[in-house]
């Protein structure tokens, strides 16, 4: 897989997963919040399929 994902792509989808999970998890936020672990996950590992397929790449490499 090649990095399709900018820093500032990366960091923003890390914070709002993190959000989201923690909205979920520690403040008993609503069950669909943990769908946060998705743009967590594209933000840790600097990769996103949507992006692939839509043919995005805000990587500058």
């Amino acid at each position: 897989m090649k990095s399709n994902t900018g820093s500032i792509d990366r960091v923003v989808r890390i914070l709002a997963g993190l959000a989201l999970v923690a909205w979920a998890a520690v403040f008993h936020g609503p069950v669909w919040a943990y769908i946060g672990i998705v743009p967590l996950a594209t933000g840790l590992i600097g990769w996103c399929p949507a992006y692939t397929i839509l043919g995005i790449n805000t990587c500058k490499k």
